[in-house]
């Protein structure tokens, strides 16, 4: 659902999916080609969210701030499952892993891979190429060009998601049994899961 506040329409390019159970709320701008899932909470009310093209945020994730802040995601960020993003700027094809928590006024550079379960701490900087793990978030190594294929892969599936969800995705009564004439799963998605890490 999408919602006015306090003067603030969100921004949504057409290319964009907002599945329709997601929220997101007032003072927020989404680019081309941006996938947003069920249960994701997006909360421009305290300040701004600018969410750019080919991104992707993913089911019950949530993105919010501190009062007057900016919440930026660059270009092609993967924000991943449950994650909360709570002020700050996340780099280009940056990912970040499933339920990781970043605090406000974090910034972390472009091509970055964060930890699922990690949370990164208030102000914390974050140069480009480091992986970041634990509580608190450490820099372990990092990002391989290897590691950056599989991401920016990854991030393509979810960047051909909005117009497949508009094409195809429907509310629907469901089946009793399998239809012998199911369809299969696309190959795109097996050559993706078999690239190295």
């Amino acid at each position: 659902m999408i919602f006015e506040f306090n003067g603030y329409k969100p921004v949504i390019h057409e290319s964009a999916f907002i599945h329709p159970n997601a929220t997101v709320t007032g003072n927020v701008l989404i680019g081309k080609d941006v996938y947003i899932g069920p249960g994701a909470a997006i909360r421009g009310d305290w300040g701004q969210i600018i969410i750019e093209d080919g991104c992707n945020v993913q089911e019950n994730c949530t993105i919010h701030m501190f009062p007057g802040t900016t919440v930026l995601l660059k270009e092609a960020s993967h924000i991943g499952h449950g994650a909360i993003i709570h002020g700050g700027t996340i780099g280009k094809n940056v990912l970040i892993g499933m339920n990781a928590v970043v605090m406000d006024n974090v910034v972390i550079g472009d091509n970055c891979i964060v930890g699922a379960l990690c949370f990164v701490p208030a102000d914390m900087i974050i140069p480009e190429r480091k992986v970041v793990v634990g509580n608190p978030a450490k820099i372990v190594k990092d990002v391989s060009d290897q590691m950056i294929e599989w991401k920016t892969e990854g991030t393509k599936l979810y960047q051909q998601l909005p117009a497949n969800c508009k094409a195809t995705l429907k509310e629907c009564e469901p089946l009793r049994e399998v239809e012998a004439n199911r369809p299969q799963q696309q190959d795109i998605y097996k050559n993706w899961h078999n690239t190295k890490k």
